[in-house]
């Protein structure tokens, strides 16, 4: 034991890294319906490591944390600005439902079992983690005017409350969101996000990592000419029935000549025809047979996304730009548009704005030529925008530290509010200027669950030895008091929600009541469940009131108790 506690003294990232690599193994074991998951399990471990004795800095929480929570904003702030208004009523019921009944319930188990304002305080702070709670308790109880020594008990019984309840108050809000929650409403996270998603995207198909469909909407085939011998390309290109399609490539007597609209197609002459499959698998009657194949007529093409910023555009519906577009559409097929990352369907009167994100299909001469009329094309990277998410995250922390007094209560969103805040700004400017703040998803996904795993991580070794040695000399009455300030009002909340807040899905579901609780690990179980980022707009809604309701709860619960 003196060996591992000499490691860790020296090197505490290593009791870090050993609780993320033993949670998220422990985390994948099933029973039953229930799984731990990665994110209580580095919680877990880190706790059992704690007893070896480890100090770890604070500032490695607060720059994990700040990670985590930048990058949830970042993801989702197109959608959360989106749904702002009187969609967001129902959140704001859910985050004061949730204060208010951990308000009654705190004060009410306090009467109870005859606990002093300083371990009700901290009880709320941990079994509602909000750990805020414990600056503005500490400083009500600085005001009642009690004698030196019965104040400084009092203040330290708040840091006794808050470490002894503070392990299950982020357990348990895994336990209710993850695990109660979707066994309650009958239906699963992850299927609720790809429904809800589906209802986003209109329709559209979003394949992951790896997967195209089987049967392409563009396709390139070859075709010997025959019943076309003697007319135009323009002839054969605008007789297409059914979808668009272009003649890219021409072959005569073993070589490829060059291709213009005016240009008469001979017998036997090999054309690459190029278009939606719907105009293009019906060319053999048109053209000739099809031909499997036929050296140097292969061409690359590229899927380029172009953002529009062309007055000669913007603005026009779609009906308009095709008609003023004819010759610089050849060869180019888009293949969706999208605003503040969700697709528009494609309709004659559609209005397109600047700012919209075209994706289009096509040689890469003719996606260059296109490109500079419509507006700049996002170029694909791997590379994050460090600058731009430098400076975001730096704003965020400021607006952390501003403060505000209500009376004598101080409001702040502290630096996961400010964090969060920030994010969501930046990734909602991000989507409405695309040549900035480039964030690939592996990145992103890689800040999120090192970000919120190891904030866990380093909660459970700060606090799992305080905590096991306050349960060892107090008995398990605080502790299980703790359970019930944790899982009753996330219940209450959790009814009051679905029975007349009428929640239906699943993963939106979670993700409020998640953030109502300001429970960032049991809001990363959901992500993880979700495979999107459904449940992120809600939590962040919830997040931001649960920050200041829950942190007037210090001087509510001194008041009353």
């Amino acid at each position: 034991m003196s060996f591992l506690q000499s490691i860790f003294q020296q090197s505490p990232e290593i009791a870090l890294f050993l609780s993320l690599a033993g949670g998220y193994w422990i985390g994948k074991f099933q029973f039953g319906k229930f799984q731990l998951g990665g994110v209580a399990g580095s919680l877990l471990v880190a706790v059992v490591l704690s007893q070896i004795g480890i100090t770890i800095d604070n500032g490695i929480k607060a720059v994990l944390f700040a990670l985590f929570i930048y990058a949830v904003g970042f993801e989702s702030g197109p959608q959360f600005f989106r749904s702002l208004g009187r969609k967001s009523i129902r959140e704001i019921v859910m985050a004061a439902v949730l204060a208010i009944s951990g308000l009654v319930t705190v004060v009410v188990l306090a009467k109870m079992f005859g606990l002093d304002k300083g371990l009700a305080a901290g009880i709320a702070a941990g079994g509602l983690t909000q750990s805020a709670i414990i600056g503005t308790a500490s400083s009500a109880i600085g005001k009642l005017g009690l004698a030196a020594d019965e104040t400084q008990r009092l203040q330290a019984n708040v840091a006794i409350g808050y470490a002894v309840t503070y392990i299950f108050g982020s357990f348990g809000a895994i336990i209710v969101c993850v695990n109660i929650l979707p066994w309650f409403m009958g239906r699963s996270i992850r299927d609720e996000a790809v429904k809800a998603e589906a209802e986003m995207l209109a329709g559209a198909k979003v394949y992951g990592p790896g997967e195209t469909p089987a049967l392409p909407d563009l396709v390139g085939r070859l075709f010997q000419v025959r019943q076309a011998a003697g007319r135009t390309i323009a002839e054969i290109e605008r007789s297409a029935t059914g979808a668009a399609l272009a003649i890219e490539r021409v072959k005569r007597a073993g070589a490829i000549i060059g291709v213009e609209p005016d240009l008469k197609l001979q017998t036997d002459d090999i054309v690459l025809v190029v278009g939606r499959r719907a105009g293009v698998v019906g060319m053999a009657d048109t053209i000739g047979p099809e031909t499997q194949s036929s050296d140097g007529m292969d061409m690359v093409v590229a899927t380029r996304d172009v953002v529009v910023g062309n007055k000669e555009f913007a603005g026009k519906t779609v009906a308009e730009i095709i008609e003023a577009t004819k010759e610089l559409r050849h060869g180019v097929f888009v293949l969706q548009v999208k605003r503040g990352g969700n697709p528009l369907t494609l309709v004659a009167d559609t209005r397109i704005e600047a700012g919209d994100l075209v994706t289009v299909h096509g040689l890469q001469e003719d996606l260059q030529r296109i490109a500079k009329r419509v507006g700049t094309v996002i170029t694909p990277s791997d590379k994050t925008d460090f600058v731009f998410h430098g400076l975001g995250i730096v704003i965020g922390l400021l607006i952390g530290l501003a403060v505000i007094r209500i009376g004598s209560i101080p409001l702040t969103l502290g630096s996961g509010g400010g964090a969060l805040l920030a994010g969501l700004a930046f990734g909602w400017y991000r989507s409405r200027n695309m040549t900035l703040g480039n964030m690939p998803t592996a990145a992103s996904t890689l800040l999120r669950d090192l970000g919120l795993a190891g904030f866990v991580a380093v909660v459970g070794l700060q606090s799992g030895q305080q905590a096991v040695h306050t349960i060892a000399a107090n008995g398990m009455s605080i502790f299980l008091i703790g359970v019930v300030v944790t899982i009753l009002p996330l219940i209450i909340t959790m009814l009051v929600g679905r029975y007349i807040l009428r929640y239906d899905n699943t993963a939106i579901f979670a993700g409020a009541l998640s953030g109502s609780r300001s429970a960032n690990p049991a809001f990363g179980e959901i992500l993880d469940k979700a495979g999107n980022t459904v449940p992120t707009t809600p939590f962040a809604i919830t997040y931001a009131l649960a920050n200041v309701f829950l942190t007037l709860l210090g001087p509510l619960v001194v008041a009353f108790v």
